[in-house]
Formats: structure tokens, sequence, C-alpha cells
């Protein structure tokens, strides 16, 4: 009910339209993250032409803790977990720690709670050098099962 008139709110209750409002930007991120994957499962990177090279692998010969993530990407949207984690196992490991973060973050924002992360000097050291040590490893003779 509009209070100064006495007729329905088209607008909806506060409440419903704070937590539409709420809601709003991991929908929208959602929707991106979503299609994003949608355009790389339906555009094979294994053809050439359709993405560009890696500028490191290409000028240097070395693989990045990148490469192989289209590749990775493709073969998730499709079902195939072990062609996933054998392009880019880094990747598949942010994947599922993307969805879990959003359903957090979905959670959290429906009950009109704060999302905080709160990542130390700790946890950024200890990921920079999990992702050195496998662009490291996979470069070597002995890593070659992680190249892409």
């Amino acid at each position: 009910m509009d209070v100064d008139s006495g007729r329905p709110s088209r607008t909806g209750t506060p409440q419903l339209r704070g937590a539409a409002l709420r809601l709003a930007a991991p929908v929208g991120v959602l929707a991106a993250v979503a299609g994003a994957f949608a355009y790389v499962g339906s555009v094979d990177p294994y053809e050439p032409g359709h993405y560009p090279v890696c500028p490191l692998l290409r000028f240097t010969g070395v693989y990045c803790p990148g490469c192989g993530g289209l590749r990775s990407a493709h073969a998730f949207v499709h079902g195939d977990l072990t062609a996933a984690l054998h392009a880019n196992a880094p990747a598949v490991l942010a994947y599922l720690g993307f969805a879990v973060l959003w359903t957090v973050w979905v959670v959290r924002a429906a009950r009109g709670r704060p999302v905080r992360i709160d990542l130390g000097p700790v946890h950024l050291w200890t990921l920079g050098t999990l992702l050195l040590v496998f662009t490291v490893v996979r470069n070597l003779p002995f890593g070659g099962w992680l190249i892409p």
C-alpha cells in the first residue's frame, strides 16, 4: 500500500526491493561468467584462429600458469573433468573456488550481511608460491604431463 494515496504500491515492499538490489551484483556476475563459459564451450579452443596465442609461450616457449585455461574451461563445460584437469588443474580449482565464493556471496547478500574475504599476506604468498611451483614444474622435462 502506498501510504500517501492508499492504493497498492507498484514497486513492491521495501524489503523485497532491498533484497533485489542486494542480489543484483551477484546475479550480474553470474550472468557474465555463465556467458563467458557458454562462449568458450561453443567455440573450440583446439581450432586455431579463434583465440589469441599466449604471448609468453609464443615468444619464449615457456608455459605460463594460465596456458591451457581456455582448453580447461572448454572441457569443463562439456563435462570432461579429466581433460580439464590435464589442460590446467589450477584453473579447475579456480572454477570450483569461484562457485563456492559466489554461493557464500549470494547467501550473505540475501540475508543482508556483508561479504568479507580477508586474505592476509600468508595466503597470498602461499597462492603465489603454488602457482610459481606449478609453472616451473610444467616447464621442466619431468613435468611434461602438466603441459596442455
